[in-house]
């Protein structure tokens, strides 16, 4: 979606795509990818998510991604963290403790203003964005971190049934899109770690024309030389 349609949903506070308690695939999953404490990981597209703070709380340090500032704001005032603020070429930099967030679009960020990254968590980044975009989006993600591990959390329904956000995103594009980085030899599918049937625990999409929803949790290790 274009920045204004964030910067708006923001403002307005229609948010129904926050979740106010940690993930539970987070907790479940994070593990599996066997990150040493300290690794750098980096959280697209954030707004104000408590995952965060489950990253932090388990040793690892967090530099996330957030294009609306008053997500960014609310994150620091509901967490009652104290942060530095400072410029960058594009947006803002709210640092505190082991925590850098960046408010701006993802777009206009560069290798330098992230540094070090080592792992990905990406629960709500691609769904976000329409399938024109989501190209864009890999390659701008790949140009920022290079290859690391990743968990990638996407919906799975049909896509003429409900428009986005959030998209419906098949295994085939997962496939397409991952597969030459994270797999070896990349013919070999992407299978997800869990796919879960979730349209009884979101009546509202019911209500929108969904006959089928699945929730897949992807761990994207990186390929051994």
């Amino acid at each position: 979606m274009e920045a204004g349609f964030w910067h708006e949903r923001w403002a307005a506070n229609k948010i129904g795509f926050h979740l106010d308690e940690v993930n539970p695939y987070l907790v479940r999953y994070w593990p599996e990818l066997n990150l040493p404490l300290g690794s750098r990981v980096f959280v697209p597209l954030a707004g104000k998510t408590l995952d965060i703070i489950w990253l932090m709380q388990q040793g690892f340090e967090v530099i996330a991604n957030e294009i609306s500032d008053i997500a960014v704001q609310a994150f620091f005032k509901e967490q009652g963290l104290n942060y530095e603020v400072s410029d960058w070429a594009h947006g803002k930099a709210y640092q505190s403790d082991k925590l850098r967030f960046l408010s701006g679009d993802m777009f206009e960020l560069s290798r330098a203003d992230l540094g070090q990254v080592d792992a990905i968590y990406d629960r709500a980044s691609f769904i976000a964005l329409p399938e024109s975009m989501r190209p864009g989006y890999i390659k701008q993600l790949f140009a920022l971190t290079g290859i690391v591990p990743q968990m990638l959390v996407t919906l799975e329904y049909d896509q003429s049934q409900m428009a986005g956000p959030p998209f419906g995103v098949m295994q085939s594009e997962v496939q397409y899109s991952y597969s030459s980085k994270y797999q070896q030899p990349p013919e070999i599918p992407l299978e997800p770690a869990i796919r879960v049937d979730v349209l009884d625990d979101h009546a509202h999409f019911a209500a929108r024309g969904l006959t089928s929803m699945f929730e897949c949790v992807y761990l994207l290790q990186v390929p051994k030389k």
